[in-house]
């Protein structure tokens, strides 16, 4: 029992700096925007108490509402795009094909380069006047397909949507390739001699076997896109006419371009009661189909 007791506080003092630091960084931020959140203040003069009046001006505001369902677009964007194609890469890459090392490392490559450079990347892709897309197009002679992707409003999120998918589907790649490989290969090799092909190993063995990683791989996914940032700013900056403008961009136009820091603040703690909330109703959802 004292071995036990000693146990635990050593694990406790080596997790206190991480913890420390989390919660200097992460959770103390947040109530700091609570309470920012009821005040009128432009950043210099004093605060004006104002109650939940900023939070009304939001969720009257049709811009907000705009970014909420650009913000699910993205959502789903990752939960049907990067989720089953990371998914997709993982089971090619734990199969018997030659350099799966290279293609593991090119796989995760964009993962690990900054959100900048995604973003620069794409828009030279994205670009109107020497974009490689359009310039491609005109290639083969398709020029009447050309436009502007990133300005024209039924394109933009479209467009953001797919850079996205590039930018992220390398970690759950990772993720599901992990986990594929702890799956004991005596399963599968029973399963072939029973004559199961591999689309039905697949669908029947690995998935269900891999679906506590799944689970992770799609909370995970959900509170992402609700951070998602750079991209969009970078890209589009939330236009034209804040067709492609989420939540994050939205709380930072009002924050630091429209110096209104309460609301900003409040925009900031919808944000996480969204994210809060869809991925409180995922795990439901989840744990439901468990039992």
């Amino acid at each position: 029992m004292h071995t036990l007791k000693g146990t635990k506080i050593s694990i406790f003092l080596g997790m206190l700096p991480s913890l420390l630091i989390y919660i200097g960084i992460a959770i103390v931020p947040v109530f700091m925007s609570l309470y920012y959140s009821f005040f009128n203040w432009d950043g210099l003069t004093g605060k004006i108490f104002i109650g939940f009046e900023n939070f009304g001006d939001i969720l009257s505001d049709n811009i907000f509402w705009l970014s909420v369902k650009n913000n699910f677009i993205i959502m789903v964007t990752g939960l049907l795009g990067q989720l089953p194609l990371g998914l997709l890469l993982a089971l090619l890459l734990n199969s018997n094909l030659k350099g799966v090392a290279f293609f593991r490392t090119v796989g995760f490559l964009p993962v690990v380069i900054s959100s900048v450079m995604v973003s620069m990347i794409w828009g030279m892709i994205y670009n109107t006047e020497n974009g490689y897309l359009n310039s491609i197009l005109a290639f083969i002679g398709l020029e009447s397909v050309q436009r502007n992707w990133l300005g024209d409003p039924s394109t933009g999120m479209l467009s953001i949507a797919i850079a996205y998918i590039w930018q992220n589907c390398g970690l759950y790649m990772v993720i599901f390739l992990a986990a594929l490989q702890s799956i004991p290969s005596e399963v599968n090799e029973a399963a072939e001699l029973d004559g199961a092909t591999r689309f039905q190993r697949v669908f029947r063995i690995t998935i269900p076997m891999i679906r506590s990683t799944i689970m992770v791989a799609v909370v995970y996914s959900i509170s992402n896109s609700f951070r998602v940032f750079d991209l969009v700013n970078i890209l589009t900056g939330g236009g034209p006419a804040h067709m492609t403008e989420v939540m994050t961009v939205y709380m930072y136009n009002e924050a630091f371009m429209n110096r209104q820091f309460g609301l900003g603040s409040a925009a900031s703690i919808l944000i996480v009661l969204f994210s809060l909330l869809v991925v409180a109703v995922m795990n439901r959802l989840g744990s439901e189909r468990e039992a």
